[in-house]
């Protein structure tokens, strides 16, 4: 009986993926745990290993088909001794099912002699018929697929046909009649389909409310510097890498802030997940610093370096971004000031970081210059009050004002 190669899980909240890429072609031979498609789900594009080993005999699900359902049936692989005769007895009733909702060729075109002729690639009703990727890479190029000649089964425009397509089959977009401009339509990738619905529910349903403080940076840069100008040092460190450890420690100090919610009660944590918002190609995905109350500066930027090296590259596991107690979202790289984000649920808290910058301030009479920072603190006001937000504050302000607290003793 032929192996059956199921759509994965990637994570405990996936419900679908969208496939990417097929590593392999029908008929090359596979080893068990060599590396067959790519899977793109709401955080990441994944690879998927085959378990067992044998011969790829059939593709059920071409590259490119989006929204795939977990553990709908996308290929299968013939044992040793199996032929092609064998797939039929393969297919399940799934299966049939999802040959004739994909755009693949059914099992009997294994088997059948190719046709001679290439039939139209327009149905009567005006459908194109093109395989998804085919009209993913149309749409990318502006081409227009029912100028197109298609050469792969019964006419289907396939991917060759679009790369080999004149320029004269491209899409122009007439500029609009109040201006010159022209515009491109990019469709929304797993990712940011999934930020958009969990973002839009997380300011609708949750009663934000914001504290704001400032902090002085001078001695936390200067420490920075020291540590940095070390001859051991293992990595230079971050401002942000001090802001994690920070945070970690206020939520250790104000353990109420440290929970997540979840309608009938709130669930408080003994050490401080912290996540890290890392803007990628095509989203953002917030990695956990897991335990970061119990890590030095140096093991805390190692690790987010490394998170956010395999973030950027799709190279992240699922559990390096599931859970988390506490998120920060730092733009003062980007000379943003202040800024108020959206809370992750089931999170209560995010706490927005602005750019350090030279400030004038008033101490004790005087005025001087100072290097400032903003933190603005969003809060789910279900969960917790603003003395509690506050104490947070409070306590995150010592550490950054003093960081010498912050070195593990």
């Amino acid at each position: 009986m032929p192996i059956q190669i199921l759509m994965p899980a990637l994570s405990p909240t996936m419900t679908e993926g969208n496939l990417v890429k097929w590593l392999k072609n029908e008929g090359d031979k596979i080893k068990a745990g060599e590396v067959i498609a790519e899977i793109e789900t709401d955080k990441a594009t994944m690879e998927v290993e085959a378990v067992d080993e044998g011969l790829l005999a059939k593709i059920l699900v071409p590259a490119g088909t989006d929204a795939v359902k977990v553990n709908e049936l996308i290929a299968l692989i013939l044992e040793d001794g199996e032929d092609a005769s064998a797939i039929t007895a393969g297919l399940t009733k799934q299966t049939t099912a999802v040959a004739t909702n994909v755009e693949a060729p059914v099992i009997s075109e294994i088997i059948a002699s190719p046709v001679a002729t290439q039939p139209s690639t327009q149905a009567h009703d005006g459908r194109v018929f093109a395989s998804p990727l085919a009209k993913r890479l149309a749409a990318e190029k502006g081409i227009a697929l029912n100028q197109l000649q298609g050469s792969g089964p019964h006419g289907r425009i396939v991917k060759a046909d679009v790369e080999n397509a004149k320029t004269g089959n491209r899409i122009t977009h007439s500029p609009a009649t109040y201006g010159e401009s022209s515009f491109e339509d990019i469709k929304l990738n797993a990712m940011r389909k999934t930020i958009g619905k969990r973002l839009s529910e997380s300011k609708q349903t949750i009663p934000h409310f914001y504290l704001t403080v400032d902090c002085q940076l001078n001695e936390l840069l200067s420490f920075r510097t020291q540590l940095n100008a070390m001859p051991n040092a293992k990595t230079k460190l971050s401002v942000n890498d001090f802001v994690v450890r920070a945070v970690a420690l206020a939520l250790m100090d104000e353990p109420d802030a440290n929970v997540t919610f979840h309608n009938d009660f709130v669930r408080r944590y003994t050490q401080a997940d912290v996540c890290v918002a890392v803007a990628i190609d095509g989203g953002l995905v917030t990695p956990v610093v897991k335990a970061a109350n119990l890590k030095s500066l140096t093991d805390i930027s190692l690790e987010v370096k490394d998170l956010v090296e395999k973030a950027r590259t799709g190279k992240l596991p699922p559990e390096a971004y599931q859970g988390g107690s506490f998120t920060i979202s730092n733009l003062g790289m980007y000379g943003i000031k202040h800024f108020d984000a959206i809370i992750n649920p089931p999170q209560a808290c995010i706490l927005a970081v602005g750019a350090g910058e030279e400030r004038v301030v008033a101490r004790e009479g005087k005025i001087s210059v100072a290097n400032m920072v903003t933190f603005t603190l969003s809060i789910d006001h279900r969960a917790l009050d603003g003395a509690v937000g506050a104490g947070f504050l409070k306590a995150l302000k010592g550490y950054i004002e003093n960081p010498l607290s912050l070195l593990v003793l």
